[in-house]
């Protein structure tokens, strides 16, 4: 069974996410990267740019949720996440996890427009979860992929591999608008 339009609507609504529309994949650009190459693994001559250490969090720390957010919305705003009505795209599962499992199939970029009143952390809103953080933690930590709707530029809030959780942004063919750099 999968999630339709309305179930990820009223999913994402908790976190200041309002629902436009699901994408067709082909309409969806992405930056690109060299071959072999994933956001993760991209470095800074590729366009990679990283939170700042001050921005960075353990998943069990006290003030993660807060230090996500901080970053993730520094970083939207300076390297051109939103158009002018703040809408960009972000990657869902519409499977749902605990009946079938996920594959690429039931990912979908969806069209939304950020809210005045938006919390990716406390919201707890499962389509923003990560499975990575559930071996280092019971608590809720968020992870997640989002793109500026004339692709540019590409997001990433995600888990790493020594228990901690930040966000990256991919802007390959051309320096940070805000700071030149």
């Amino acid at each position: 069974m999968t999630l339709t339009d309305a179930d990820v609507a009223a999913l994402l609504a908790p976190a200041g996410l309002h629902f436009f529309k699901r994408m067709n994949h082909e309409d969806v650009r992405l930056p690109t990267l060299p071959p072999g190459h994933s956001a993760a693994s991209a470095s800074p001559e590729h366009g990679r740019f990283d939170s700042h250490p001050d921005e960075v969090a353990d998943v069990d720390d006290t003030d993660m949720p807060d230090k996500v957010n901080a970053g993730w919305f520094r970083m939207a705003n300076e390297f051109g996440l939103f158009n002018d009505d703040r809408e960009l795209l972000l990657l869902v599962c519409y499977a749902r996890y605990w009946e079938t499992g996920t594959g690429d199939d039931d990912m979908a970029w969806v069209q939304v427009r950020l809210l005045d009143e938006w919390d990716f952390v406390a919201s707890e809103v499962d389509l923003l979860r990560s499975s990575m953080a559930g071996l280092f933690t019971e608590r809720f930590v968020p992870e997640f992929t989002m793109v500026s709707l004339d692709g540019r530029m590409m997001m990433n809030t995600t888990v790493w591999g020594n228990g901690t959780v930040s966000t990256i942004v991919i802007r390959p063919h051309d320096s940070c608008p805000q700071t030149g750099r």
